[in-house]
This record gives structure tokens, sequence and C-alpha cells, in this order.
């Protein structure tokens, strides 16, 4: 059974879903990955994150050749660029997205990170797209504490549904002023690259121990340790139908308090404020 999170108007989704950032770069590789989304959509792993900047909107094309036909089941979410995260540019990318992923509206769109386009101009084109249907809600990712107070505090600000940030084991920044500002918000966060970038992260000897008591993989480890705290959305990227089937299972992993110590002990979480880490 997957968990599940809620956006702030209580709207619930899945707190374990699948991510894409390289697919759609290789046609080669493009049947593997559309029948691991569709796979994982059989597994209950219903939320896809894409964006526009993944294969240059291949990605994209991979998430639409899955959910054709089974759009109804599927919560959508996917990024703009910060260029194109304003005006008529705007618009035009949400278009491109919409028909790239062959579908009428995204569930959750979200800003990819903060460039130089005004927040404020960015949450009035959101809304404009909502207003019009194009989107059902609209988010950000790869934005700091400090920029959420900014963005809350702008017309419109308050309706931002959630924040994607780089959370994992290795990277736990984001509790020491992110998560708390958000988790008074009822806003959950979802968590990008939750097992880590270049197998570092999986290679732990803490996390080793722990899915050595568990008998698990230390990947299932990591999707647990994230999916340990409510409001944190995972979103790991499966390949292959073994894999997703791994991500799958690890939604049943219930870490002790002796495992999260062990895990703290090798990984600590943070004792100051430091700046967001982002990939």
């Amino acid at each position: 059974m997957i968990p599940h999170a809620r956006l702030p108007d209580g709207t619930a989704l899945p707190a374990l879903g699948q991510g894409t950032w390289h697919m759609g770069e290789r046609a080669d590789r493009a049947a593997g990955e559309i029948a691991a989304l569709r796979a994982g959509l059989d597994l209950g792993l219903t939320l896809i994150d894409t964006a526009e900047m993944y294969g240059e909107g291949g990605a994209e094309r991979i998430v639409g050749a899955a959910i054709a036909g089974r759009r109804d089941e599927v919560f959508l979410v996917s990024k703009v660029y910060p260029h194109n995260a304003g005006g008529k540019r705007l618009a035009a990318a949400c278009e491109a997205s919409l028909k790239r992923l062959g579908t009428g509206t995204i569930d959750l769109y979200l800003l990819h990170w903060h460039g130089a386009v005004p927040l404020a101009e960015t949450v009035a084109g959101f809304e404009r797209l909502r207003e019009d249907g194009k989107i059902r809600f609209w988010g950000v990712s790869n934005l700091d504490a400090d920029d959420m107070a900014e963005l809350a505090a702008l017309p419109g600000g308050g309706a931002c549904a959630t924040d994607q940030v780089l959370y994992n084991p290795e990277h736990r920044g984001i509790e020491f002023d992110l998560l708390p500002w958000c988790a008074a918000r009822a806003m959950p966060v979802m968590a990008y690259t939750p097992l880590g970038q270049a197998g570092a992260l999986l290679r732990s000897k803490a996390l080793a121990e722990v899915a050595k008591r568990h008998g698990a993989t230390q990947a299932q480890v990591a999707l647990a340790w994230c999916l340990r705290r409510p409001g944190i959305i995972a979103i790991p990227k499966a390949a292959t139908n073994a894999h997703v089937q791994a991500n799958a299972a690890a939604a049943t992993l219930r870490l002790t308090e002796a495992d999260l110590a062990t895990i703290d002990a090798a990984h600590p979480p943070p004792r100051r404020r430091t700046p967001l880490a982002m990939l």
C-alpha cells in the first residue's frame, strides 16, 4: 500500500512516485522507460514527475506515451524553465508541455528554480493558467526558506502547493528551516534524488547495516528514510521493471528508532542553517 500525502487544500496524492530525470534522452531506451513507468502505475506509483528540461522535452514525451489511455490514474507533475516562467513564454511553455504529455491539464506545474523572472510575474502567470484550466495546482522547486517567505507574501503566493528540493540522508539541510516552514503551512515537500547521486549514498555503511536488519536494500532504506516524515513525497527514478518493484516495496518498510539513530550517526541532521543544496 503506497502511503499518501496531502496538498494544503486536502487533495491526496501518493507519497512515493516516479521521477523521470534523464529519461527520453536515447531512442533505444524509450520502450523500456515507458514500460517501467507503466509498471509503476500498476504498483500504485501514480504520481509522475517530469520537466520540460529533461531531455529537452524528451522525458515529457516518454511520460505521454506511458500514460496514454491511463491519464485518469495519474497525478502529473511537470516543471517550467526559469527563463520561460513569465508572460507569453510561460503560456507557450505550458502549451508545449501539454502537447508532449498528450493531456489537456497538468495536475501540478512547478517553477524549476528561481531565475531572472520576478516571482510575482510567475505567480500571476500560474494563476492565469489555473483559471484557464491548463493546470490544477502550481508550486516551485529549489527555493529555500527565504525565497518561500518572499513567495508567500506576494499576491496569490499563498496558493503555492509544494516545494520540490534535494533531500536524502546526505543532504538534510532543509530539516533546519525549510521543512518546518512548509509543515507549518501544511505544505508537502517533494524530495528529488532521494537515492543520492552517483551511488555514493547507496554505499553508506549505515544504510547497509539497516538494510541487513530488514532484509532490504540500501535504496529501499533510503526511500523509507524519506517517507518516515509526514508530508514528504519521494520521486525516485526507475528505468526498469525490477527497479520499480523494489522502489514500491520500500513503502512497506518501517524504520525503527534504532535504525534512525544508526543513520543519524553517519549522516547527522543539521545543527545550523545551511545553503539549499541543489543538483
